[in-house]
């Protein structure tokens, strides 16, 4: 038997274009920079087409300038670039949203966002407020999470890690602990979840509450103490969506 010449294969489908903003007249749509870690609208400016193609095509953010009438990267002078995580549209496709991790601060002025005027009935309140969750008051530049925001998670890594590597000899809690290193931060964390588990069974709400953010805080020094990005634990926890735990703990073994 004599074999004929092989099956021709079908080609592969052709992927699906990615769907075009509805630019306005002048052939630009605005473009919302959030933080793709913490969550922090960082700043708003304008893409046309062509910044839209580098944006997607480099991984790093750029712009149109409408004062300029040029196209810019962002960070291209100061090195404070934003590289891209994910490009969305919103409803009516005439907006972007950019959630990007900055490389340094997004606004011009340093600030960490652009957003940090506080505009109330009163008037404007310029300032960019950032308590400390230790009880200090800090000038890491950190931007404010409203309360109850999960994004609080990683505005506390974010503050963490600006006490770790703080060129200063300023005793901050944090930096205590950080300082007398993994055996002093390993018996924080055992004394937390001890009171925890005091309090869980049958414990006031409020104490739970309490001993829980106190041993997330203390996790989360040791995490910074390993260099381990919150992110990393928000992903592990992301993978692990629509999978058994049953199954996951077998996989582990």
């Amino acid at each position: 038997m004599i074999d004929g010449p092989p099956a021709a294969t079908a080609p592969e489908p052709a992927p699906a274009p990615a769907p075009a903003p509805a630019y306005d007249e002048r052939g630009l749509v605005p473009a919302i920079v959030q933080d793709a870690a913490t969550g922090t609208v960082l700043m708003l400016a304008w893409m046309n087409a062509e910044a839209l193609r580098l944006t997607r095509e480099t991984g790093t953010v750029h712009f149109w300038s409408r004062s300029r009438g040029a196209l810019w990267k962002k960070g291209e002078t100061s090195g404070n670039t934003l590289a891209v995580v994910e490009l969305r549209l919103d409803c009516d496709r005439d907006a972007i949203l950019v959630r990007a991790r900055p490389a340094g601060p997004a606004c011009h002025t340093g600030k960490t966002s652009c957003f940090f005027t506080r505009v109330t009935e009163g008037g404007d309140q310029a300032g960019d407020p950032t308590g400390d969750p230790a009880g200090e008051q800090t000038d890491d530049g950190v931007p404010e999470a409203p309360a109850g925001d999960p994004a609080i998670l990683a505005r506390l890594a974010a503050i963490l890690v600006a006490r770790r590597d703080a060129a200063t000899s300023e005793r901050s809690y944090t930096r205590s602990l950080l300082d007398a290193g993994m055996p002093k931060i390993l018996a924080k964390i055992a004394e937390e979840h001890g009171e925890l588990a005091a309090e869980l069974p049958a414990g006031d709400a409020a104490k739970v509450v309490h001993e829980t953010a106190d041993l997330i805080f203390h996790v989360m020094v040791g995490l910074v103490a390993r260099d381990v990005p919150i992110d990393a634990v928000f992903a592990e926890l992301s993978r692990r969506f629509g999978t058994s735990g049953h199954a996951e703990k077998a996989a582990r073994r």
